[in-house]
Formats: structure tokens, C-alpha cells, sequence
């Protein structure tokens, strides 16, 4: 009988080695390579006789809709929305974010209200009972009769507890916690979350329970774990922002039941998250008319929002000069400097430029160019932009203003709040007669908008 051999598998992508190596070949990560317990020889060959059966196959004219899955209000009608109108039974939700975001906040408001008629279990491997108790507490949770606490790190408990049908929706925090009896690995490596979420999986789908899985991130940003993590769930929930301060977004990056282009903003409080009702009112509270500031149309996902853009420009001390953006990348600001100074009559390569978006947001819309350009000739120049005005708009390696998406969604939430125009391409003006001034390029709409 022949030897089983271990081999090393690779714990950020899963690729498996013969033999130890510091440096993972496929996708190129240093010391992720761990090694697997053999099974045990003597098993069947991979390249066994099939055992499968012809399959009978159904035109797709006679395949019939499944009308019975039914959505789980979740209490959160923003939260409602970013689902996709709740959450859906027998369908699974890997929920992710960085430490202290507000995960198992939202999570024990969402038990909290759904166990007012249904049977909540939630699972925490990461807490004891009364930890998760005095949350609970804390958030006016702990009266209800539905809600059942367990503490544990078993996958396979979990799994035939769901099993059972008993639960309604089953939170299980957290997968990189769980573990199998079966594997001999440590919890969190590929093998123990990759089968720990089929087990759970399949428990939840044979039994129509709702069941949401609470992931770790890497310090990139990445969801920890397997890739194969996020393609078995059925919905992807990301939770951005900062964890000191600011407004927290929940966003889906994946749904097989509706859009992800929704996302829901929240604010923490002592009593839990909040939501915020008018987030573009609140990011603007606080500011002041000075050179520098301008306020940017931006959407998050297709939510518009009003966010002020600061910039602060000063001549360097030193031979290079720094550049430095909190909420905005750094390579794209690198670029519109570049555009600014080969378009316009602007000399930056001397001065130290910081941009700070105001809120704590983070800005991935490429509409955001213009204002981001505005706001650093503002500062430069010490030229401010006439009151009443939001900007929005992508600008090109040639200085030229180009389209942005929604313009009339951005162009009614500064209606709404307001400002009485907007600068923006020239494809937004085509609804918005008298409210947009178009702009072709950038030095026509820093000649023309920026007074002293």
C-alpha cells in the first residue's frame, strides 16, 4: 500500500505544493504555504469508473418560477433595500468588514427584530454567551423569547442544529472561527472554511433557513480566506467607512436576488447603527465658505450624495514635494496634479497638496475629477468658488470634461439642498437647462468659476 504524502496548501488562494516554498507561485503571497495532513491511501482512484446517472434535462419553456421564498424584513428598510427587498429564506449572507465596523452591532439589531416573530439563532465563536448577552443589553435585545445564544467553534454542531429546521435565520459569527472534526487543520485555514461553509450551506438550503456568515478581512481589504468563499454565498455584504467616526456604508458586492448598486449609510450611536436619513445635510453641516472647499455631487451606488472635497496647498520645504489624500487614491490624484499643471497655467511641482474628503467617505466615482481639480486650483490660486454651486464631472489626460453617470439624480439632491447651480459636462445640461453651466474643459471652468 502506498505512502500517504502531505502536501502544502496555500491559505490566501488555495493552490497546493508538494514541498514548502516561502513565496506562493500562483498568486505570488510569502509565507501562506501550510501543511496538510495526508489522507488516509488505499481510497478509491481519482480516475475511478463513473458511477453517475443520464440526467434529465428540462427545456427552459417548461421550467416554472419558484414563487414560495419569501423575504425576511429585517427592520432595516435601507438595509431592506441593499438585499434586495430583505433577507431571502434558504439563502446565505457573508457579511464582512474591518475589526470594530459595526458588524455584530447590525447583526444584534437585525436578531433583535426579527425574533419578534421568528426563531433567531445566533452563534458566536469569537465570544462567550454573556458577552454576546451584555451586547444584547446594550441594544435592548435581551428580553426577546425567540432569540437563542449558543458559544461555539464547531461547524459541524452548527450545521445539524440548522439542520433540525427549528430556526428561522441562523448567525454564525464567525466563519474563520468555525471548524470541522473531520480536518485536521488549524480554523481559518482554506480547508476548514471552504468546508465549513458547504456544511453550513447545505443545511440552510435543505431546510429554508436564512443564514448570515460574518467573514474577517485581510489588511488590504480583502474578505480573509478562499475566493470560493464569496462564490458559494448567495449575497455579499461589504461594510466600509472608518470605525473611530464618520458614516459607515453597507454595500453589496454580490446578490443573486436583486441589485448592488444599493447601499445603505449608517451612523454608530450608544443605542447601535443608525440610519442616516439625509447624509448629504449631515456632510455639509459644518462647513465654511473658503478657497479650497468645493462641493462634490458623487454617488454611492445609486444613492446621490453632496460631499464637500478640501483641498490645502503650500509651497514645500523640501526638494519633493508630498501629496497626500485621506478618502481619495493617491495614484488618480497623482494624474489630475499632472493634468493641471500640462492643461492650465498652474505651477504645482513646488507646492505640498493634501485633499481630505470630509466624512470619512471614500471616493472610488470618477465624477469626483472635476471637483477634486477645482478644489486644489482653489487652493492654489486662493480664488474661492462662487457660493451656491456643486461640481461634478470625470476629466480626461486632455483636460476635457467627460460625461458622468445619473447626472440628473446629482443634479436633484443639490436642488434639493438648495444650491442654485451646478457645473458639470455638457450631457448633464441637456435636462437641467438653467441649472447646469456646462464645461468643456478644465481651464475654461477654472477661468470662468473660480473669483477672487
Amino acid at each position: 500500500m502506498p505512502k500517504a504524502k502531505s502536501k502544502f496548501v496555500c491559505q490566501n488562494c488555495g493552490a497546493s505544493y508538494p514541498k514548502w516554498a516561502g513565496r506562493c507561485e500562483n498568486c505570488g503571497a510569502w509565507n501562506t504555504l501550510l501543511e496538510v495532513a495526508p489522507t488516509e491511501a488505499g481510497g478509491k482512484s481519482a480516475v475511478a469508473r463513473s458511477s453517475g446517472q443520464p440526467i434529465r434535462a428540462e427545456r427552459i419553456a417548461d421550467v416554472k418560477i419558484d414563487t414560495v421564498s419569501r423575504r425576511i424584513d429585517t427592520g432595516i428598510p435601507d438595509l431592506n433595500n441593499v438585499l434586495g427587498g430583505g433577507l431571502m429564506t434558504g439563502g446565505v449572507t457573508l457579511i464582512a468588514g474591518q475589526p470594530g465596523i459595526g458588524k455584530s452591532t447590525i447583526l444584534m439589531q437585525i436578531a433583535s427584530f426579527i425574533a419578534k416573530g421568528k426563531k433567531v439563532l445566533y452563534a458566536s465563536g469569537e465570544e462567550s454567551a454573556s458577552q454576546v448577552k451584555l451586547r444584547a443589553e446594550r441594544l435592548g435585545a435581551s428580553a426577546s423569547d425567540n432569540l437563542y445564544l449558543t458559544s461555539t467553534t464547531s461547524a459541524d454542531d452548527v450545521a445539524a442544529t440548522i439542520g433540525t429546521g427549528e430556526y428561522d435565520v441562523a448567525i454564525v459569527d464567525s466563519m474563520q472561527t468555525m471548524s470541522m472534526a473531520e480536518i485536521s487543520s488549524a480554523p481559518g485555514t482554506v480547508s476548514q472554511i471552504t468546508n465549513c461553509a458547504n456544511i453550513l450551506i447545505r443545511a440552510a438550503k435543505s431546510t429554508d433557513t436564512s443564514v448570515i456568515l460574518v467573514g474577517h478581512i485581510t489588511k488590504n481589504g480583502a474578505i480573509a480566506g478562499p475566493k470560493v468563499l464569496e462564490h458559494l454565498v448567495d449575497v455579499v455584504l461589504s461594510f466600509e467607512g472608518d470605525r473611530y467616526g464618520g458614516f459607515k456604508m453597507l454595500r453589496a458586492v454580490k446578490n443573486r436576488y436583486g441589485s448592488t448598486s444599493e447601499v445603505a449609510i449608517f451612523d454608530m450611536t450608544d443605542h447601535g447603527l443608525e440610519v442616516v436619513q439625509n447624509p448629504s445635510a449631515a456632510l455639509l453641516a459644518e462647513r465654511s465658505d473658503t478657497d479650497g472647499s468645493i462641493v462634490l455631487a458623487t454617488l454611492e451606488g445609486n444613492r446621490p450624495l453632496l460631499v464637500e472635497v478640501q483641498a490645502l496647498v503650500n509651497k514645500t520645504q523640501f526638494g519633493y514635494p508630498k501629496r497626500a489624500a485621506s478618502g481619495f487614491s493617491l495614484e488618480r490624484l497623482t494624474l489630475l496634479i499632472a493634468v493641471l499643471e500640462r492643461r492650465t497655467k498652474l505651477n504645482l511641482s513646488d507646492k505640498d497638496i493634501f485633499i481630505n474628503v470630509v466624512g470619512g467617505l471614500k471616493l472610488n466615482d470618477r465624477a469626483s475629477d472635476l471637483a477634486i481639480c477645482m478644489a486644489i486650483a482653489s487652493a492654489a490660486a486662493e480664488r474661492k468658488l462662487r457660493e451656491g454651486g456643486v461640481v461634478f464631472g470625470e476629466v480626461g489626460l486632455g483636460g476635457e470634461i467627460r460625461s458622468a453617470s445619473l447626472p440628473d439624480r446629482r443634479v436633484n439632491e443639490a436642488k434639493k439642498l438648495g444650491f442654485t447651480y451646478a457645473i458639470a459636462p455638457r450631457s448633464a445640461a441637456r435636462n437641467n437647462k438653467g441649472f447646469v453651466i456646462p464645461a468643456t474643459d478644465l481651464r475654461d471652468a477654472l477661468n470662468q468659476h473660480l473669483t477672487k
